[in-house]
């Protein structure tokens, strides 16, 4: 303990003090961060996913082989896109039923310097 009191006091850095404590809701802006952050990844790679399927199914020619791989991925990317959805839905569920609010969880809040 006396080589903790050597330290002196030890600060949150910068970024921390702008989500609060846990008490006023410091920990759910995080959590709505998260979620919206993996939401955005989910949906680019989709995007992009989608455009090289299709660009395979294009170029398969007469191949069967890579017409059904070129399916298969268009509709793992979609199965994908509707699983992240899902996870959309789901996290507003579980907010309404604890918080009473569809969007508690999916508040964006967006920290930036000041």
């Amino acid at each position: 303990m006396t080589k903790l009191a050597q330290i002196g006091t030890i600060n949150a850095p910068p970024g921390v003090n702008e989500y609060g404590n846990f008490i006023s809701g410091g920990l759910t802006s995080f959590v709505a961060n998260i979620i919206s952050f993996l939401l955005v990844i989910a949906g680019l790679y989709a995007f992009i996913n989608l455009i090289l399927a299709g660009y395979a199914f294009i170029t398969a020619g007469d191949d069967p082989k890579k017409v059904e791989s070129a399916w298969a991925k268009i509709t793992q990317t979609l199965l994908g896109l509707a699983l992240a959805a899902a996870a959309f839905l789901i996290t507003g569920i579980i907010s309404y039923i604890f918080y009473g609010n569809f969007l508690y969880f999916q508040r964006i809040t967006i920290f930036g310097p000041r």
